[in-house]
Parts: C-alpha cells; sequence; structure tokens
C-alpha cells in the first residue's frame, strides 16, 4: 500500500489527516512497522531538512512534530507487540533552575521523528534525577538549558554522573539559546545539539549510528 497520505499528512502538520491515513493503512492489513519506517519516520526527515535550509521554522516543525506523534500513538500497542526495536533511549530534561520547555519538548519530538524512545524528565531537573534515570538506564542523556545562570547545572550534572561511577556509560548531550560548541567541550559532553531539527543527528552521531 501506498503510504504517501501518511507521509503528506505528517510534511503538512494535519493531525486529523495523519490519523486518518494511519488507521486506513492499519485496516489495509500493512504492518505497524512499515507504517513508521515508511509513513511517520521519512517526513520528520525532510522537516529537520527543511528547517536547515530555511524553508521551515519552529511552527511548521511544532505541527510536523504533532501529527507524527499522534499517528504513532495509534501505532504504539502494535509496535510493541511486533517487538519493533527502537532506535536508542534517550533521557531528556531542562536543568535545574531552568523552567522553560518549548525547546526540549520540540527536541523530544524530533527524536521520536527519528525512532529514539524519549524518557522525558521536565523542567527543573536536579543532578540526582538525571543520574537516577541514567542508572536505571539508558543510552543517552540530553540537557537542555536557556539561560547563562542556569547552563552551568549542566557540568554539575555530569560531574555526578561521573561520582556515581556511570559517566562512561552513557553519552551526553546539550542545547538551548546560550550553549556554543566550545561550552560543551569545556564541560566534556559528548555532543552539542544547536537546534531541535539537528538533535537527532548528534544522537544518532555520539551513538555511532550516523
Amino acid at each position: 500500500m501506498d503510504l504517501s497520505a501518511v507521509y503528506d499528512a505528517v510534511l503538512n502538520g494535519d493531525r486529523e489527516g495523519a490519523v486518518a491515513a494511519v488507521k486506513a493503512a492499519v485496516e489495509a492489513g500493512v504492518p505497524a512497522t512499515q507504517i513508521l519506517s515508511e509513513g511517520l519516520l521519512p517526513p520528520m526527515a525532510e522537516v529537520g531538512r527543511r528547517f536547515e535550509a530555511q524553508e521551515f521554522f519552529v511552527p511548521e516543525m511544532l505541527v510536523a512534530a504533532r501529527a507524527m506523534q499522534t499517528g504513532l500513538s495509534l501505532l504504539r500497542p502494535a509496535l510493541a507487540k511486533a517487538g519493533a526495536k527502537s532506535t536508542g533511549k534517550v533521557i531528556l530534561g531542562t536543568v535545574k533552575g531552568d523552567l522553560h520547555d518549548i525547546g526540549k519538548n520540540l527536541v523530544g519530538m524530533m527524536l521520536e521523528g527519528a525512532g529514539f524512545e524519549v524518557q522525558d524528565l521536565g523542567i527543573d531537573v536536579p543532578a540526582d534525577k538525571f543520574v537516577a534515570a541514567a542508572k536505571a538506564g539508558g543510552d543517552v542523556l540530553a540537557m537542555s538549558a536557556l539561560l547563562t545562570t542556569t547552563m552551568t547545572q549542566m557540568k554539575a550534572v555530569i560531574d555526578a554522573l561521573q561520582a556515581a561511577g556511570i559517566r562512561s556509560k552513557i553519552k551526553v548531550i546539550i542545547g538551548g539559546a546560550p550553549i556554543t560548541q566550545a561550552y560543551a567541550d569545556s564541560i566534556g559532553a559528548d555532543g552539542y545539539a544547536q537546534d531541535a531539527s539537528s538533535a537527532a543527528r548528534v544522537t544518532s552521531k555520539v551513538l555511532g549510528k550516523a
């Protein structure tokens, strides 16, 4: 079955269209894994490409990601039953003292759109909560900060991972308005994502999958 209706609905940010197209594909007997890999994930890669080419901006990226998530939620039970493997598990959160979540939420959506399993710890996340989540299992820890006053918490989290003896077991990527590659290097992060569209690519890269 042609899954272009799913693709087009996601690319255009049409949530109702995405639901209808995914339901039609399921009813036609298309495997959930195929709907995901051919219908839901490719348009998000195209959204990322258009964002980086400045053909799309945050509003377009946000509505496309929401349409993708809506379609994905319909497929989740079938994907679990089919034993669909995620690309990796990412623990996501905004650091302690920082209450900004729009950028973080968008990163989470783009990561899901690239096939990652995302555990979102929310905003104002203290170092010990990041460490506890990392101990419970994850491949990448992704931290966000929008303020120069809170970005120092990123180093505190990396230091806490080191103190807990698990720094070598998880990759750390960081991002947010005041963050630079130089800052990421200075605190020993494994990667830096300039924006939400690049987060999935950077995550794949630090895991050696890009």
